[in-house]
């Protein structure tokens, strides 16, 4: 548990627990939702920096739960499509340094829809010789 990371202290207005279990949850924060509505983040309960320190329970756990999760969304938002991702790192574009995978539905009416989580990456304005 780290004393300042947003995900080990929860219990702020902004924070929504839909699911729980003993390894991971799915969390909804408004802090951190912006535009992206009805998305969340599974989490790990315990404090794990990245996506690479997940323990192979938790890993399952959190399959698991995006199962569970996608089945509420479908059934709560009927999305027409979804992007999951885990940023690792700050170079990554890891802002909060406790493991979260997006779940992100995504809307045929949305002003971006069809660009998936490459698209920014893939432009030319990212283009860089090693």
């Amino acid at each position: 548990m780290s004393n300042d990371c947003p995900y080990c202290h929860l219990g702020e207005p902004e924070q929504r627990v839909r699911f729980r279990d003993d390894l991971v949850l799915y969390l909804e924060d408004g802090r951190f939702q912006g535009a992206l509505r009805y998305s969340g983040v599974i989490i790990p309960v315990a404090h794990r920096p990245t996506a690479f320190d997940l323990t192979e329970a938790e890993i399952a756990a959190t399959f698991r739960l995006l199962a569970r999760v996608k089945t509420w969304m479908d059934a709560e938002y009927a999305p027409d499509g979804y992007n999951l991702g885990w940023n690792c790192f700050a170079v990554g574009g890891q802002t909060l340094m406790h493991a979260h995978l997006h779940v992100i539905p995504r809307f045929g009416q949305e002003p971006f829809a069809g660009q998936g989580i490459r698209s920014l990456l893939k432009s030319d304005a990212n283009r860089w010789t090693p």
